[in-house]
């Protein structure tokens, strides 16, 4: 529509810019033949006035029109002297004509019932022997109505041209896109849960239907991660919850299968009080993780300072390390405050500087500082523990994820731990992040936001 109207407005201006060129063309012929013989009359001292016309030829007969009309006037109006194709005819000079002549003005006029075709006048003032004359000068407007006219006839006709291929292309490429978009639609509905590794056919275009398939192909890439992710959780979870459930299940047929002694009891007992305890922190972690990836864990932030935050973490672990010999060693600085929750904050710092007090072999050290650089306000943890493989990094923070060091070792764990704190620290606009450390043991970062002024 909008093409449209602007090929409208193109031929209209088109039309206008050649009407206005073959009028002045004309306009422009009169005046040099007025300004001709209004030069010669100035220059004619003494001598009659009078029209110069130029000697009949005597070549062939032509159609081209050639032909002006000149009349000479004094200032009153009367004729002094005419062309002899204007005959007994006089050029019209009306008063206001007349008044601006008289100020020294060139007039151009178009004048109607004039003869049987309109004609456009110029009137140019000269002064003959102190005396104001003008040469008045007409030219017929029939030949330059009939390309003005012509004109119009061809702009209507390209217009209409343009419109219809203009319509035409557009119909044919709305088809396309339609018949594409269609052929979009019926595989987009083939694809469900068991098919999310198909892809939409892409034809390499960078046209709109080109970067609609590429953002489906993306969105459907995500959506087969999420899926297969869930998939994986919930395998995890059900691995993780039937093992202590075995346990307790058979722990319970063993001390029903005979009459035992108290003591057997009580011990069987309290094997069962681990196993349930075991699954009822795995369900609280759960519910949790459940609650973060609905959004309704997400506390308001506050401002909270991060060095007192991380000294009480490790007044907390103080008795753990000592009990396996490690050193916890706070390296303080200035004061550093975040915007984010105290509660989560104070969550993640314990599970990080368990996990570090866990994995370190006796007699080493646990470092930790807080710092800030120009984004965030960060806390480290580094250790003097075996580290992690590169093939373990990119699954640290994945949910039931135990690595190789934690496996190979009589450390407990249900690989949620990381994985909470991740989602936690990411619900509050921060994250962590890990490595190993210059001297071999894990490294992890709590990056968190800065609290800005003004933040209560």
């Amino acid at each position: 529509m909008v093409t449209a109207v602007t090929l409208c407005v193109a031929a209209v201006m088109g039309y206008w810019v050649l009407a206005r060129s073959v009028h002045a063309q004309l306009d422009a012929a009169v005046l040099a033949l007025a300004e001709t013989e209004a030069g010669i009359l100035a220059e004619s001292r003494g001598q009659p006035v009078s029209v110069h016309e130029g000697t009949p030829g005597h070549g062939p007969f032509s159609f081209v029109r050639l032909d002006r009309l000149v009349q000479i006037i004094d200032g009153e109006g009367r004729v002094l002297a005419r062309s002899a194709n204007l005959g007994a005819a006089q050029l019209p000079a009306s008063t206001g004509v007349l008044r601006q002549l008289a100020k020294g003005e060139t007039v151009f006029e178009t004048v109607y019932g004039f003869g049987d075709e309109p004609v456009r006048l110029v009137s140019v003032p000269v002064h003959v022997a102190g005396s104001l004359c003008a040469v008045q000068v007409a030219g017929s407007l029939d030949d330059v109505n009939h390309v003005v006219a012509s004109a119009a006839l061809l702009f209507l006709g390209l217009g209409v041209c343009l419109v219809l291929a203009l319509g035409t292309t557009s119909a044919l490429l709305t088809r396309r896109m339609v018949v594409a978009i269609d052929d979009i639609v019926q595989r987009a509905r083939k694809i469900g849960q068991a098919s999310l590794s198909q892809r939409l056919p892409h034809s390499d275009s960078r046209d709109e239907i080109g970067r609609l398939v590429e953002t489906l192909n993306d969105m459907l890439g995500r959506l087969e991660h999420a899926f297969e992710a869930q998939r994986r959780f919930t395998a995890d979870a059900s691995h993780e919850l039937r093992s202590p459930l075995s346990r307790l299940r058979a722990e319970l047929e063993i001390s029903l299968r005979r009459p035992r002694s108290a003591e057997e009891y009580k011990q069987a007992l309290a094997s069962c009080q681990e196993e349930v305890e075991r699954l009822t922190l795995l369900v609280d972690e759960l519910l949790v993780l459940a609650r973060l990836d609905a959004g309704q864990e997400r506390s308001p932030p506050d401002v909270v300072h991060l060095n007192q935050l991380l000294a009480e973490a490790v007044r907390r672990l103080e008795p753990a390390a000592q009990e396996k010999q490690i050193r916890l060693l706070h390296e303080d600085g200035p004061r550093i405050e975040a915007a984010v929750g105290a509660g989560p904050v104070n969550l993640v710092l314990g599970n990080l500087l368990d996990n570090a007090v866990k994995y370190s072999p006796p007699g080493s050290s646990v470092t930790v500082r807080v710092g800030q650089d120009a984004a965030t306000a960060f806390v480290t943890i580094e250790d003097d523990g075996p580290g992690l493989s590169q093939e373990d990094l990119p699954h640290v923070f994945d949910r039931f994820f135990r690595g190789t060091a934690a496996r190979s070792t009589e450390v407990a764990g249900l690989g949620l731990g990381l994985a909470l704190s991740q989602a936690m620290i990411r619900a509050h606009g921060g994250h962590i992040e890990v490595a190993n450390g210059p001297h071999g043991g894990a490294c992890f970062v709590l990056h968190l936001p800065q609290a800005r002024e003004g933040l209560d």
